[in-house]
């Protein structure tokens, strides 16, 4: 039997969005009650979103996703194999030793770690996608089929991704057949 390798397809940096604000995972839901649905009379559970920080994040993303289109005549939301990449800059390092700190493990300030701890990255990347989404970016977050590279920052982390302020840096290709 001979197995062959595929060919690696070809990807196309297509947009680039910066976004300020305070990054806000979205996922966790509040039993609020019950309501029957006036169209069929089915009684549903109501369920809200636990953090008011999401509302005001995914207005940030669609508003910065808007933004970027603008700097394209005659924007076409991406459709078919996407490709992304998304850095979230969350907040100021903390003063003290994080909690999950090996113990013995020299500490300082001065070290630069990654913030292994809330808000939660995939809820960050939950809220971030549907706010694409409504911004036209893209058709829809189920064409993403692959994250090539997806971070939390503190501020002021040396990787070239990590803002100077709370936000995030996304960037959407789109995939080709090889040539």
């Amino acid at each position: 039997m001979t197995l062959t390798i595929p060919e690696v397809e070809q990807r196309t940096l297509r947009l680039t969005i910066v976004v300020h604000g305070g990054p806000a995972p979205q996922g966790s839901k509040k039993y609020a009650g019950h309501r029957r649905n006036a169209a069929s009379g089915r009684i549903s559970a109501v369920l809200i979103e636990q953090s008011k920080r999401v509302k005001p994040w995914r207005q940030q993303v669609h508003d910065a996703a808007l933004a970027a289109t603008r700097l394209y005549n005659n924007w076409q939301a991406l459709d078919g194999p996407i490709t992304a990449e998304m850095s979230f800059t969350v907040r100021d390092k903390p003063n003290v030793r994080p909690v999950w700190w090996p113990p013995g493990l020299p500490w300082s300030r001065r070290l630069h770690w990654r913030p292994a701890s809330s808000p939660d990255l995939s809820k960050l990347l939950r809220s971030t996608e549907d706010a694409l989404t409504t911004a036209g970016a893209w058709k829809d977050d189920a064409r993403v089929v692959q994250y090539d590279h997806l971070a939390k920052y503190y501020v002021g982390h040396p990787h070239p991704d990590a803002l100077d302020q709370p936000g995030a840096i996304i960037r959407l290709y789109t995939l080709g057949a090889p040539e």
